[in-house]
């Protein structure tokens, strides 16, 4: 199994601070590892989170992190992402902000923004942020657009959108 790397708390305390106030919005975590972002959001009144985490230790982790009363404002996948998005998308669930953590150097930076369903779940005006290594070129195929990147040491932000067609 490989070592979870939790986004650092330099990182997560930018992170928040660009994103403001996520008060009321429905957020992802998907490779979510520790949970350690979907969690500061449900701690700063996202109004839900889902989390999508392939091995199962890890999302029993995240599980058992969950303070009790915000359990019901969350919903933790142990799938596969391509399933854990399928499994979304079939429920028509749709989020203002998707954060991705991927494995660095497994090739995610250039193949996750093809991946099947992911574009049909972020609401109109949401925003997905992706934090991959600085080492790692981001492709961003249209319909996605890279609106902003912040590099922290060995870390890079990546913040998309699908613009708004007229």
């Amino acid at each position: 199994m490989k070592e979870v790397r939790p986004t650092s708390s330099r990182v997560l305390a930018a992170l928040f601070n660009i994103l403001g106030s996520v008060d009321g919005l429905s957020c992802a975590d998907i490779f979510a590892g520790t949970g350690r972002v979907g969690l500061e959001a449900l701690s700063r009144g996202a109004a839900d989170v889902v989390f999508v985490e392939v091995l199962r230790d890890r999302a029993a982790s995240i599980e058992q992190a969950l303070p009790s009363e915000l359990g019901d404002r969350a919903t933790v996948l142990s799938l596969e992402l391509r399933r854990g998005l399928a499994w979304l998308k079939k429920r028509e669930k749709t989020f203002d902000v998707i954060f991705a953590d991927p494995p660095y150097g497994e090739g995610w930076a250039k193949s996750l923004m093809s991946v099947k369903n992911l574009d049909e779940l972020l609401k109109p005006n949401g925003i997905f942020i992706m934090e991959r290594s600085t080492r790692e070129q981001l492709t961003a195929a249209p319909p996605w657009v890279v609106f902003d990147e912040r590099v922290y040491g060995e870390t890079t932000l990546s913040f998309l959108k699908i613009p708004i067609q007229n």
